[in-house]
């Protein structure tokens, strides 16, 4: 499966897709990027007159590119049938500030695939390349049973 297959499995779409790029995709690692658009409804309250990247955003970048993307890579063979993907626990902790027009990179190692659930350790970085954020994100994947 290619990257930008992968892409296109993804169940997002503007303006809630936090993935532009995947660089790597492999059984143990993924590597993409997002620039957050300075026209995101978010930082018109966050915060006035000084926007800055919600974490839950960051969180939530974090999950589409360590988590999604990676399972739907190691998934591959259920893609024929429809995807169901939940969030199951998010433990980050935020070090840097996120600026409108900010491009980052997200670095997600599994730690473990089973039971269709998938952990994983992620890192977000800036552009210059500094670390933002890290921590740990599980999310369960299921295949629709309904579908043939």
């Amino acid at each position: 499966m290619t990257n930008e297959e992968i892409l296109k499995k993804l169940p997002y779409s503007e303006p809630f897709l936090f993935v532009d790029l995947l660089q790597e995709v492999n059984e143990n690692v993924v590597v993409g990027s997002y620039t957050f658009s300075k026209n995101a409804a978010f930082y018109k309250g966050h915060f006035k007159n000084n926007p800055v990247t919600p974490g839950v955003i960051l969180t939530e970048c974090c999950a589409q590119i360590g988590v999604v993307c990676l399972g739907i890579y190691l998934l591959k063979q259920e893609l024929k049938k429809t995807i169901q993907i939940g969030l199951s626990s998010a433990e980050m902790e935020f070090l840097l500030p996120v600026y409108p027009n900010e491009k980052v990179k997200v670095v997600s190692e599994k730690v473990y695939f089973r039971f269709q659930k998938l952990k994983c350790k992620v890192k977000m970085y800036n552009a210059a390349d500094k670390l933002v954020c890290k921590g740990t994100i599980s999310g369960m994947f299921k295949a629709n049973s309904n579908e043939k």
